[in-house]
């Protein structure tokens, strides 16, 4: 791998392209495989998987509008990372085909007989339904995927010298944070809450969010460390700037933590049973483990390690912490999927991990090929030598 610090290229983008081309391509053909074997785990499998990675797109987007909506300058280093992560959302409708051919399996509302005697069924029907539930899905990616790309686009003319889409990305943006967060909510509500049609929670959307967030920040730290390893940005993305990410991580890490115990709170107090009936199945046998890991290793392991100016400083530190917090974003996701399928307790599937490679590869893999074909960090932006030489 080659780097021209003059024009932030690669000249030589090595093969770590080709490689996670290869995981992708082998991850798919497994689970493929793994249909065959166990329709059911393969549907719930590939769902978590779907989910886990779709979010890093959904937090890349989030990045890049809230970067324009506020013009924050420590940030630009960051912006092309952030940008080619909300682009490889149209990669992502792609790989929802599965989904659709799994709903069956996945979705308890789209059996005909269960809701025809089902009286909560029937007055959701007309959301919860296979066609209006397509259109929904087709209209979040269509959001996502024009406000992704324009951004991306406007800020690729800005690396040629043009400055004419400076305002127009902050103008862009203000409308797609509104789409977004209604998109995003929605989205939520369709691909995870309905796994279980009876219960309902208004929070959860933002819950997803806080976990997608802190995911894709997470990936930032990761994939930038991993640049640095290889001398690329070594000296544009700086300690300042790991810094500044180690803050966010420690900020939504608690901001995760809020709006699930929001969310838990609220249901214990008022003891609806339909409400009540998420947490009882996710307290039932081995799932009871899960839901103790995430509060302390989804907070407060990262919380107490994060919580000191130093290991924010600390590279290799932050880089574990980074890798953790992606675990625990997908034992997370793990934990909102399968208690429908596997009620009694946790049981692993070798399929949960090759839907991870299969649809983490192909995801990589776009990435890569966006994010090497261009300059690393937006060249063009007249306040790029602010943010190289920022300060904490």
């Amino acid at each position: 791998m080659k780097f021209n610090s003059q024009t932030f290229t690669i000249s030589e983008a090595g093969s770590f392209g080709q490689k996670a081309l290869i995981v992708g391509g082998l991850g798919l053909a497994a689970s493929a495989a793994g249909y065959f074997l166990d329709s059911k785990q393969f549907y719930f499998s590939y769902l978590t998987a779907f989910v886990f990675w779709a979010s890093l797109g959904i937090g890349g987007l989030f990045f890049t509008l809230l970067h324009h909506l506020v013009g924050a300058t420590w940030s630009i280093v960051l912006r092309r990372i952030a940008e080619t992560t909300a682009v490889t959302l149209p990669v992502m409708l792609i790989l929802f085909i599965p989904v659709i051919f799994g709903m069956h399996d996945l979705y308890h509302w789209t059996h005909a007989d269960v809701v025809a005697n089902d009286a909560i069924l029937q007055r959701k029907s007309g959301y919860l339904n296979v066609p209006f539930f397509l259109i929904r899905t087709v209209v979040y990616f269509t959001i996502w995927t024009i406000f992704g790309w324009m951004l991306y686009k406007m800020s690729l003319k800005q690396d040629g010298g043009d400055q004419s889409g400076n305002e127009r990305m902050r103008t862009l943006s203000a409308p797609g944070m509104i789409l977004f967060a209604l998109s995003t909510t929605y989205a939520a509500y369709d691909w995870l809450m309905s796994l279980d049609p009876h219960w309902y929670s208004t929070i959860f959307g933002v819950y997803y969010f806080a976990g997608g967030l802190l995911g894709v920040l997470s990936f930032f730290a990761v994939f930038a460390l991993y640049l640095r390893k290889k001398a690329v940005l070594a000296e544009t993305i700086t300690v300042e700037h790991y810094h500044d990410l180690g803050k966010l991580l420690f900020g939504f890490t608690i901001f995760w933590a809020y709006i699930g115990f929001s969310q838990f709170f609220l249901i214990w107090y008022a003891n609806i049973p339909e409400e009540t009936v998420y947490y009882l199945h996710r307290w039932e046998g081995s799932w009871k483990y899960v839901s103790l890991l995430l509060i302390f290793g989804h907070l407060m392991l990262p919380f107490l390690a994060l919580i000191a100016r130093a290991p924010k400083r600390n590279l290799n530190l932050l880089k574990l912490i980074g890798v953790w917090l992606l675990v625990m974003h997908w034992v997370d996701i793990h934990w909102m999927v399968l208690p429908t399928l596997h009620h009694h307790g946790v049981h692993l599937s070798w399929m949960d991990l090759t839907a991870m490679m299969g649809v983490g590869g192909i995801f990589m893999w776009f990435f890569w090929q966006r994010f090497s074909a261009n300059a690393l960090v937006p060249k063009g932006d007249p306040r790029l030598d602010a943010s190289i030489h920022i300060v904490n």
